[in-house]
């Protein structure tokens, strides 16, 4: 059983954990329901998202289940949190410290940046947030992949990026004929055709 942990926080981009989500449910309605896949916001109540979506989490950061892998999203929201919220990035830097995979989408890599977990490491963010990140320094910022893997971080350019990185992830817990199977029931066909490399 894997049980995945996606961020949420007022101004997330709603795709880049939306996008991940419905891979991560489908992958567990294929293996007939032995996933798990939970929403983590820092306190109740309703998270209002980038473009308005109004979500409600799973969990707060202080109960919710061992975690698998954590995701993290990016959004306007990433990009402030990362200067001025300390519980959330201490929470991303003990998350990630019990995961077995840590990720993240679009500019969700400058809160793995500030937490710790994307320091000293080959990653990706959203096109416009390249230059930004690589300022930040000790970190090594990979322009031209859709997502790139340094270990057991996992790190994706912009919004539907995320799934492209989502579906390798599943793919590599799971297998290739299990992530083209994913792949298949979303008819997630991009071009050229996402090939389930693992």
């Amino acid at each position: 059983m894997t049980t995945y942990g996606l961020m949420i926080f007022d101004g997330a981009e709603e795709l880049d954990f939306v996008g991940p989500w419905e891979v991560f449910t489908a992958s567990s309605m294929v293996r007939d329901g032995a996933d798990t896949a939970v929403l983590i916001a820092e306190r109740e109540g309703p998270v209002r998202c980038a473009k308005g979506m109004r979500v409600l989490p799973d969990h707060t950061f202080g109960d919710h289940p061992a975690l698998d892998v954590l995701l993290v999203p990016g959004g306007k929201g990433a990009r402030t949190m990362q200067l001025v919220n300390r519980a959330a990035t201490d929470w991303i830097a003990h998350a990630a410290s019990q995961a077995e995979w840590v990720t993240s989408v679009c500019t969700g890599s400058l809160l793995l940046h500030a937490a710790g977990p994307a320091r000293g490491r080959r990653v990706a963010t959203h096109r416009t947030s390249e230059d930004r990140l690589e300022a930040m320094g000790d970190v090594t910022v990979v322009r031209d992949a859709r997502y790139v893997v340094d270990g057991d971080l996992v790190t994706s350019q912009g919004v539907s990026a995320g799934i492209d990185m989502a579906l390798w992830l599943i793919g590599r817990i799971h297998g290739r004929d299990h992530a083209n199977a994913v792949r298949d029931y979303i008819q997630y066909e991009p071009a050229p055709p996402y090939q389930a490399e693992v």
